[in-house]
């Protein structure tokens, strides 16, 4: 990259205060307890979607089953599930930007509703894989996400991204709950229908409470006649300072742990014989601890210490949960093991949010966010190989020091270097 192209890279960064500035004085929005109750209407479409789509993941396994679909075509049909949210991350991040970020909710809410209509009529294997098809414009996070980007200063940035794990956490715990019960006693279409209903009244209510915001002025006039889909503009991006090393690390931090969950279904009869409903109540306690990290602890963190200390931090304990889950032998030790893990992993994804989203210009925000949600996909498109050949090969504890080893890497190559260039904390 020229000397030129970092000067206007920096150009755009200090741009893109200035603009997301502009656009919030010039909003109806403008006044504190308005903005406040958007936010609020942001964490509530984000919980509807994750409560869905938890209670549809609870009886997924079931209905294929039922249809006749074995091990192998279900690994196809979650593959497929992945490399559609991969593709479309970035495509709804760059719609949100051109088109705004209520018409970005509304697609995301209305792509949701044709996901959970098709899965209800699905009598055969063909309509299961059709029902994954709406799937790449199901992109409810990080539409809250940019809701949450376009109406925080940067400061409070952080700890209003942190909130958003707190949705997630009470998704698995309803959603899970919820599917079991309802898929138990009425039958496995019912939490197909409560789902498709909930995207319904996300739909509404994104149409009803989330307004019209005024653009952010691109300063890259070729930005605003591209096409929604453009590798250019995420070249672009990844150009400016900082971007690629905080994405690089948001990668392959907790790639080794991502394979690890991918494969946990397999894990937790095999290696920890663990029956469904124990494996239930293990995923509504990681439902509670992702709700007290991202409520109580990363909120008061990120007003005490500055991103690259909360990044390093991030990445240093990451390295200690490779090292238990290197030596653990009982589902007790996963569970002592499972609190620094949903501690790394929720800081990183929230610091990582926050960092990439504050280093290029607001008119890109959208784009950024969709760029980073396209990291989980992207796991769960290579983890079912990736993860089988380690497990098979290797045994469980090749995840946990293949985890030691890259955030070790990681956390040397940090302490050497100035990720992110500027140190900012809230206020």
């Amino acid at each position: 990259m020229s000397t030129g192209s970092a000067k206007a890279s920096s150009g755009g960064q200090e741009e893109a205060l200035e603009m997301r500035s502009e656009t919030l004085g010039e909003s109806s929005l403008s006044e504190d307890p308005k903005r406040g109750r958007v936010i609020l209407v942001a964490y509530l479409i984000a919980t509807l979607e994750l409560t869905c789509l938890f209670m549809q993941l609870g009886v997924l396994p079931y209905l294929a089953k039922s249809l006749g679909l074995d091990s192998v075509g279900f690994g196809y049909l979650q593959t497929t599930f992945g490399v559609l949210q991969l593709v479309g991350g970035p495509i709804f991040g760059r719609f949100a930007d051109q088109f705004g970020t209520r018409a970005a909710l509304i697609l995301s809410c209305a792509s949701g509703s044709a996901f959970f209509l098709l899965l209800s009529i699905s009598t055969s294997i063909p309509l299961l894989f059709l029902s994954r098809l709406p799937s790449v414009f199901m992109h409810g996070v990080p539409g809250a996400q940019k809701v949450i980007t376009d109406l925080t200063a940067p400061s409070q940035r952080a700890d209003a991204l942190g909130k958003l794990g707190l949705c997630f956490g009470i998704g698995i715990i309803i959603g899970s709950t919820l599917g079991g019960v309802l898929s138990t006693r009425l039958g496995l279409f019912v939490p197909v229908y409560v789902g498709l209903v909930g995207n319904l009244i996300n739909t509404m209510i994104a149409m009803a409470w989330i307004p019209l915001q005024p653009k952010p002025k691109s300063d890259h006039h070729e930005a605003e006649h591209s096409n929604v889909f453009s590798i250019r503009e995420i070249v672009r991006l990844m150009k400016f300072p900082g971007v690629m090393e905080v994405f690089i690390v948001k990668v392959f931090s907790g790639l080794p742990v991502g394979l690890f969950l991918i494969m946990f279904s397999i894990i937790s009869m095999d290696f920890f014989g663990l029956e469904a409903v124990e494996a239930g109540y293990l995923m509504s306690y990681f439902g509670v601890l992702q709700m007290v990290v991202q409520g109580l602890v990363i909120g008061k963190l990120t007003s005490y210490c500055t991103e690259r200390t909360l990044l390093r931090l991030s990445v240093f304990v990451f390295a200690g949960v490779g090292l238990g889950m290197a030596l653990m032998r009982t589902v007790w030790h996963y569970c002592i093991v499972a609190v620094p893990l949903i501690f790394a992993f929720s800081m990183l994804s929230t610091i990582t949010d926050s960092i990439l989203t504050k280093a290029v210009p607001s008119s890109d925000t959208g784009t950024m966010l969709g760029i980073c949600a396209s990291v989980q996909p992207l796991t769960r498109t290579v983890g079912p190989t990736i993860g089988g050949v380690l497990y098979k090969q290797f045994g469980v504890s090749s995840f946990g020091y293949l985890q030691l080893i890259v955030n070790i890497g990681l956390f040397v190559y940090l302490l050497k270097n100035k990720v992110p260039l500027s140190e900012t904390k809230n206020q």
